[in-house]
């Protein structure tokens, strides 16, 4: 038992930490995937569209009829007179009483019980005209929810892209600086030895100065990408370990046709100008009346007796005799209500909706434009980055065998420190260079799938 508990610790200190260390690699799915679970635009937009499937709902359940029912119990007087008042805002009593010479403060309970049925059951089609735009609504709402989602993966592939490229530009630069830190040692022992002037030693340390303050810029852009993404994917600031498989490869649908035809911003403007016009439709309905059904059941209680106008004694205090039901009446009816001052008023609503729609409409066709300017310049720039692809490893060979040369040249006296600074330098441009041209290729691509709307172009390539 005891050898089987070692050999396990063993499997665990041999395989564990490099499961570990495979398991921090970030590959660009699952920071996309991440950043859509995480972003805070992305959350609002969904709750707003389940807003709308809500309103949407409610919507509908205007179709039904108003039921009221309602119960009250009172306690006072009945003194009537004649004369006109009205019950402006529910201030008014609502007693009712035989007009007497004289008032007096007779009191009894009383009771009133009513249920009221109204119900608007038909105004031209306005409550389905009503229930389309809240459809609509939906419609436009979702659309959106998928242009932030579609824009987010765009936008993150393209913070992964830079970060990327600012890792590898990071080490090319920390390259240039071991080189030219070995150079200078070499230099200085010349120098020590007598073989060379001691100008050749402050060059070198002015090349060395020079690799670290470059090397120091290069990993203040490193953490500044990898800040953006953090951000983007809603996660803590952290230094990110990328996956840098796929960067030397060429994608696969470079040649593949696309169009933006599908693109979801485009898809969110259509569904604006149908919010729009199935707004127009609803408020083009309030032209038109509304005819209506009403009924009411209504019983009421009296502590007042039937002889009271003739002897003002026929009432009690007694609670149960005031609050019971002892009369009944009921009310059918149909009626129609039109408000013709609101045809003033609607013709300028449904004016300005027309507006509106222009306005969308001129919107998409400017949307619709940049679309298709981008997926044409997308095509232009795969064709430059193909190319600067493929040169630059010849570049980057070229430089590296100049460098090798030079440095044995000048270690054996047969040239001048300018001349190996110089090539340094070209060695290093290469290499950042042949970085450039590896991310290009692949922003090149996000590019197209941005502009032709289909992010798949470009994650399946992972």
């Amino acid at each position: 038992m005891q050898r089987k508990k070692l050999v396990c610790l063993f499997l665990l200190l041999l395989y564990g930490p490099a499961k570990m260390a495979h398991a921090q690699v970030l590959t660009l799915k699952d920071a996309v995937q991440t950043a859509l679970a995480n972003y805070g635009t992305i959350k609002a937009k969904a709750n707003y569209v389940k807003a709308s499937q809500s309103t949407a709902q409610s919507v509908k359940r205007e179709y039904l009829p108003n039921v009221n029912v309602a119960g009250q119990q009172d306690y006072g007087t009945i003194n009537g007179i004649f004369g006109p008042s009205y019950g402006l805002n529910g201030l008014a009593v609502a007693s009712s009483g035989p007009t007497l010479t004289q008032n007096n403060w007779n009191t009894a309970f009383g009771g009133l019980y009513l249920a009221n049925v109204n119900w608007d059951f038909f105004s031209f089609g306005r409550i389905k005209e009503k229930i389309k735009t809240a459809q609509a609504t939906v419609q436009r709402d979702s659309a959106d929810l998928t242009q932030e989602k579609f824009q987010h993966e765009v936008r993150v592939a393209a913070a992964y892209l830079n970060l990327l490229a600012a890792q590898r530009l990071t080490r090319s630069w920390k390259n240039n600086l071991d080189r030219a830190d070995t150079f200078r040692a070499v230099v200085v022992t010349r120098v020590n030895n007598g073989l060379i002037a001691g100008v050749d030693s402050s060059l070198a340390n002015a090349e060395v100065s020079n690799a670290r303050i470059a090397y120091t810029n290069a990993k203040d852009n490193e953490q500044t990408q990898a800040n953006n993404l953090a951000v983007l994917m809603g996660v803590p600031v952290q230094d990110f370990v990328l996956d840098t498989v796929f960067i030397k490869q060429i994608p696969t649908a470079v040649a593949d046709s696309a169009d933006i035809a599908n693109n979801p911003t485009l898809k969110y403007y259509e569904q604006q100008l149908k919010v729009n016009q199935e707004q127009a439709k609803y408020l083009e309905r309030l032209y038109y009346p509304t005819f209506s059904f009403f009924g009411t059941m209504q019983t009421r209680g009296s502590g007042f007796g039937t002889n009271y106008a003739a002897d003002q004694s026929d009432y009690t205090h007694a609670y149960w005799d005031g609050v019971k039901p002892s009369r009944s009446n009921y009310l059918l009816g149909i009626g129609v209500t039109w408000n013709l001052t609101s045809i003033l008023r609607v013709n300028k609503q449904v004016s300005a909706q027309k507006f509106t729609a222009a306005g969308i409409q001129d919107q998409y066709d400017l949307v619709k434009q940049q679309l298709t300017a981008q997926l044409k310049l997308s095509d232009t720039k795969m064709k430059n980055a193909l190319d600067n692809y493929r040169e630059a490893p010849i570049q980057v060979t070229a430089a590296s065998d100049a460098y090798n040369q030079r440095t044995v040249l000048y270690k054996n006296g047969l040239n001048t420190i300018v001349d190996v600074t110089q090539v340094l330098y070209t060695l290093n441009r290469a290499e950042t260079d042949r970085d450039i041209a590896y991310t290009n290729v692949w922003q090149a691509l996000l590019l197209k799938a941005a502009a032709s709307g289909n992010f798949s172009l470009f994650i399946n390539e992972f």
